[in-house]
């Protein structure tokens, strides 16, 4: 049976009989076209970023073209208009994520006198600008992310260029430098005619290297609450010692006195009693609500490692069912269960039975939101993220704005609650039972 052979660069004939005839026959690579040495990458960000000039270029004109129409009724005694076209000011370079754009603004100018005249002002191409938006957010994201100060100047070539005029380490000094002030015009903004039906709260402890070996664990106050709107928002981010009962008192009378003087209908939080103690204090109609997931790891913790699987279904089974005395009768299976054995993880869940199950008084369409802090703990595993890839923050302000500035960014991606619309119904006080709304007899 005769057997075909292919014929390519690294399987030639060596027979003197077929060298000549092979060395005529097309090779595989010999009908492709030759393109230039430079990527295609880059020709298709040249293209890119001329579009994007002649764009950023036309919209202004027009801009300035509706200014001046719109005041072609300013003339002086001769008829002449008064606020005109006067050339271009001189070309400024913006750096925007495809690269440096150079644009030219058009000059209005204004002849009346100084009483009357008019600064035209672009909302396009604010005075000063020098790099877009997009680009203000990308500097702090890599940044945030583990990119060092001193590797970001590859960072950003590799990104945008190697023409990326201003764009070093000493941005981000820079930048950092900005954030402890928005952080601090944040944490003082007001809270008047604010509504939060629901309040989550945690502590979030992270390393500190520039500060003394004793003190270099760092503990951020972490405040979170519902609209009434269902929207979940960044309320508070504080530094502070531990979660002393002193702290998150110091922090809630601050969100009070700027103007949070409804209380909170359920409060989400772990088992610190500085948190607890400190609600209490300040907002003492709120109700409790432990956090699932610190309470089970708290268990779990008490019990050894081979009965935890099964440990951890049974507790499973208690904050899952679907009405509360189905949850109370997993509860009493659990500590019957494990009580002889284990009294600690017994007592540790039985101590805070009632807290533990607070959401069924609420919608059923919220317990998802409700049982755990899990709003705060996802969100700040990326800046845990972070501060492993740093070996820790350099200082404490550091740390505070670098969770503030990662928090507020992850605030535009958290989902609104489940059945956002029976808020009204938490705000205006209806009785829910097992999550059914309870109607009055």
């Amino acid at each position: 049976m005769n057997r075909r052979r292919t014929l390519g660069v690294h399987n030639a004939p060596k027979s003197p009989r077929w060298a000549k005839e092979y060395a005529t026959m097309p090779k595989a690579n010999e009908n492709l076209i030759s393109f230039p040495q430079e990527s295609t990458s880059s020709v298709l960000d040249q293209i890119l970023r001329e579009g994007a000039r002649e764009m950023l270029a036309r919209a202004i004109e027009d801009e300035v073209a509706a200014y001046v129409d719109g005041r072609e009724h300013l003339v002086d005694a001769s008829g002449r208009r008064q606020v005109v076209r006067n050339g271009y000011l001189p070309e400024r370079s913006i750096q925007t994520p495809m690269g440096s754009v150079e644009v030219k603004q058009p000059r209005v100018r204004d002849r009346r006198d100084a009483d009357e005249r008019e600064v035209f002002r672009s909302s396009i191409l604010p005075p000063y600008l020098r790099k877009t938006k997009s680009l203000e957010d990308l500097l702090p994201w890599l940044y945030l992310k583990g990119i060092s100060t001193g590797d970001f100047s590859e960072a950003l070539q590799a990104l945008l260029g190697p023409d990326s005029p201003g764009l070093s380490a000493s941005t981000i000094t820079r930048l950092k430098a900005g954030w402890e002030q928005e952080y601090k015009d944040w944490s003082r903004r007001s809270l008047k005619g604010k509504r939060f039906p629901y309040f989550w709260a945690d502590g979030v402890y992270f390393n500190v290297r520039l500060e003394d070996p004793g003190n270099a664990r760092q503990c951020i106050l972490v405040l979170m609450g519902a609209t009434a709107e269902g929207k979940k928002e960044l309320i508070a981010v504080a530094d502070g010692y531990r979660e002393s009962e002193q702290s998150w008192r110091e922090l809630l009378l601050d969100v009070k006195r700027r103007g949070l003087r409804i209380a909170p209908e359920l409060a989400t939080g772990d088992g610190a009693l500085g948190f607890w103690k400190a609600l209490r204090q300040v907002y003492p109609k709120t109700r409790d609500q432990r956090c699932w997931l610190h309470k089970t790891a708290n268990v779990l913790n008490k019990m050894p490692k081979s009965v935890q699987a099964k440990a951890k279904s049974m507790l499973h089974d208690i904050w899952m069912a679907s009405t509360r005395e189905d949850a109370h009768k997993a509860f009493d299976l659990f500590v019957e269960t494990f009580r002889g054995k284990y009294p600690a993880a017994a007592a540790c869940l039985e101590k805070d039975r009632e807290a533990l199950l607070a959401f069924y008084d609420f919608p059923s369409e919220h317990w998802i939101h409700l049982r755990t802090t899990n709003p705060i703990e996802s969100t700040f595993a990326t800046v845990r993220l972070r501060t492993d890839k740093t070996k820790g923050c350099g200082s404490r302000i550091a740390c505070l704005t670098m969770v503030f500035k990662l928090a507020l960014s992850a605030q535009k991606k958290w989902r609104a609650l489940n059945g956002a619309k029976l808020l009204a119904d938490v705000i205006d006080g209806v009785v829910f039972e097992d999550g059914v709304r309870k109607e009055a007899a």
